[in-house]
């Protein structure tokens, strides 16, 4: 029995060898979830930054602005303070019977 993280149970959990080469422990079996998966040596995979952001970053850097008039139209509207501009209801239409 050994100790190693187990990337299906993502915790660091009880194996059983599976396989030695060179005096070495190769592969190892989840003892709880009973996968078999390389020997990590109780370290996590280290997470990489995902592939989506640098891509995007790559294709916004190839768009360029058009012109100035442009960013007027598509940005938002510019609102005035909620107290400047009147408030208005409107009457609630009477029921036809």
């Amino acid at each position: 029995m050994i100790d190693d993280y187990c990337p299906r149970c993502k915790r660091l959990m009880n194996h059983a060898i599976a396989s030695f080469m060179d005096d070495k422990v190769v592969k190892v079996i989840c003892q709880t979830c009973h996968s078999e998966h390389p020997f990590l040596e109780g370290k996590e995979k280290k997470k990489t930054p995902k592939a989506k952001a640098s891509a995007f970053d790559q294709v916004l850097s190839k768009v360029s602005p058009s012109s100035g008039s442009a960013e007027k139209s598509s940005g938002k509207k510019s609102r005035a303070k909620s107290g400047n501009r009147p408030l208005i209801r409107h009457k609630k239409s009477p029921e036809n019977k």
